[in-house]
């Protein structure tokens, strides 16, 4: 033996492994509107990509569309993240707007008080039509 210590995991080892956890998408859907279809868990490893990806959409929309529906967790990180990029859509004068779409994110949204902060719909149609 030569005294081998663990191997530190690379940016690539954990990319993979979050691209395993969660998944984003992003369709556009006309001037300055975007919908990111987020699909898998948001915790503390996954939550600081979900900020990347969604303050990278921030910087050229008037409106951002988060599809929740196939989140499968959601926990304080995450929260936290959806928080901060309202603040971050405020302050850059866009629309960040929430489609819950499951209990799970809806249930962690209102026991944390925080439903009532974010411009909610019920579905990605009904997000769209109501930025015509």
């Amino acid at each position: 033996m030569s005294g081998d210590s663990p191997v530190e995991p690379t940016s690539a080892d954990l990319a993979d492994e979050i691209g395993e956890v969660v998944r984003f998408d992003v369709v556009g859907h006309g001037d300055g509107v975007r919908v990111m279809h987020v699909v898998g868990e948001i915790d503390t490893l996954t939550a600081p990509v979900l900020r990347d990806r969604v303050y990278e959409q921030l910087a050229d929309v008037s409106l951002l569309v988060l599809d929740l529906t196939d989140v499968t967790f959601l926990g304080s990180a995450g929260l936290a993240v959806l928080v901060a990029a309202k603040d971050e859509a405020e302050q850059r004068q866009c629309r960040l707007r929430l489609v819950p779409g499951s209990r799970i994110v809806t249930r962690a949204l209102e026991a944390t008080g925080l439903l009532a902060l974010f411009e909610i719909a019920d579905g990605v149609p009904q997000a769209l039509e109501a930025s015509r």
